[in-house]
């Protein structure tokens, strides 16, 4: 036997030997084949990367599953997990080849039992968070006329609240509206309580109840219970639990009590402080009357030693030496003004005759008889050296006027248009023409016409 029949000789049998990363790569593409999974659990552990990934477990009873929630599904879901959350997670299943282990990779997430009731509550608080419904605080009447109480009258928390108000103010009255404060319907029945007492015309309403699970004190986180509350005209207190439980209509209620017995404490005045106000206030009271009494009094002395309240007369003393000063001021006033105006009435007349017309008539008169004269020769200049200018005009027009030439022999030629004819080149054989003389008119029709000298036409 040869060294290689040796060697196939010693070969173990079973499985062939593969390296640790095509065994992980052969268990991945095993689990990719499972697809999409659904799988069901409670959150034990979550952590929330800088990278803004998701990691936690999901366990039960015997078995856990590491989950991944890559950021993108984070923020698409809005994604919130905590320890005892019950959730139902879809997704797929990766194997990570650095440590062997494989994890669920989320892609969508379902709530379960008390998980989703509390993502339920979260959604509610902040739907009537944005409607406003928190921020309306009404003041708590300091001395109501009667105060509703919504509860279950078998609870300890109505005994709670009972045995506060008998310690505070046995006799001060109070209405109970019975309502079943837990299990299923109990929320419609609290609504419908606390509107029978709005009907019954209470002042203030108190809604209570002692303490209890999460589930036990549900009711209290129902929509129906908190637009009962938002509705109601009057101020509530809300008392539901102990001092670390909250529920939604604490956030909708004008006040939020801890327990049943600090909304009694709240709610009921105190007999005893209330009766020791009402002492004070009627020590007030009586030394603020004898305050106003003495001080009325007082003044009231004042006045009666007055001399005007001692005699009516006095009334009319200081009124008649006023009149009497304002009488002597008058007089002298008046006769001063007088005087002042006949002084400018004298003057006035005086001005008056210098103005009167007669006296300007005549100035006038006088005037006139002395510049007739003057205008008269002055007048008679200005005629004669007009005239003689106009003389001087008249023999320079005669000089130059067409009339004169025409006495001396002359005549004028006109066309057919009145235009003085100048040369013959102008006037075309057979047109008429009109001569004009020194005495009389000349009407003639062109027979030829030649141009000449002026001596020929002399000739």
């Amino acid at each position: 036997m040869d060294l290689f029949e040796q060697a196939e000789a010693r070969k173990p049998e079973g499985p062939a030997v593969q390296t640790v990363s095509a065994f992980t790569r052969r268990v991945g593409e095993q689990l990719a084949g499972l697809g999409r999974v659904s799988v069901e659990g409670e959150v034990s552990q979550s952590t929330l990367a800088q990278s803004g990934h998701m990691y936690f477990n999901l366990k039960d009873s015997s078995a856990q599953l590491s989950c991944i929630a890559w950021r993108n599904t984070v923020q698409r879901l809005n994604l919130v997990v905590n320890p005892g959350d019950q959730l139902i997670l879809h997704g797929k299943v990766d194997v990570y080849p650095g440590r062997g282990t494989y994890s669920l990779i989320v892609e969508r997430v379902e709530r379960q039992g008390l998980g989703a009731l509390l993502a339920k509550l979260e959604k509610l608080k902040a739907d009537l968070k944005a409607k406003g419904w928190f921020d309306r605080k009404r003041p708590i009447p300091s001395l109501p006329r009667m105060i509703g109480v919504v509860t279950s009258r078998d609870t300890a928390g109505w005994q709670d609240f009972q045995k506060t108000h008998a310690q505070r103010w046995p006799d001060f009255p109070l209405r109970l509206s019975h309502a079943r404060v837990q299990g299923k319907g109990s929320a419609e029945l609290v609504a419908g309580a606390i509107d029978r007492l709005v009907a019954s015309g209470v002042d203030l309403i108190c809604v209570i109840r002692g303490g209890g699970s999460l589930e036990d004190l549900w009711t209290f986180n129902e929509l129906a219970v908190a637009e009962a509350v938002y509705r109601c005209p009057v101020p509530v207190i809300s008392g539901v639990g102990h001092e670390s439980d909250t529920t939604l209509i604490d956030y909708v209620a004008d006040h939020r009590a801890h327990t049943p017995t600090d909304a009694a404490l709240v709610a009921v005045p105190e007999r005893a402080a209330f009766l020791d106000s009402l002492e004070r206030a009627h020590e007030h009271l009586s030394r603020a009357f004898g305050r106003t009494w003495d001080q009325r009094a007082e003044a009231l002395e004042r006045l009666a030693s007055r001399p005007v309240l001692r005699d009516a007369k006095n009334l009319l003393v200081l009124p008649m030496d006023r009149l009497q000063g304002l009488r002597t001021r008058l007089i002298h006033g008046a006769g001063r003004s007088i005087q002042t105006k006949v002084e400018v009435l004298t003057t006035l007349s005086t001005r008056l005759a210098k103005c009167d017309p007669a006296l300007k008539l005549e100035q006038g008169r006088s005037r006139l008889e002395t510049l007739g004269p003057q205008l008269e020769g002055a007048l008679d200049q200005v005629f004669e050296s007009r005239q003689q200018r106009l003389e001087l005009v008249t023999r320079g027009l005669k000089a130059l006027s067409p009339l004169a030439v025409l006495d001396r022999g002359y005549s004028i030629t006109r066309d057919a248009e009145n235009r003085a004819l100048r040369s013959a080149e102008n006037v075309q054989p057979g047109a008429t023409i009109e001569t004009i003389l020194a005495s009389g008119r000349l009407r003639s029709v062109v027979e030829t016409s030649a141009e000449g000298t002026e001596d020929e036409g002399v000739a």
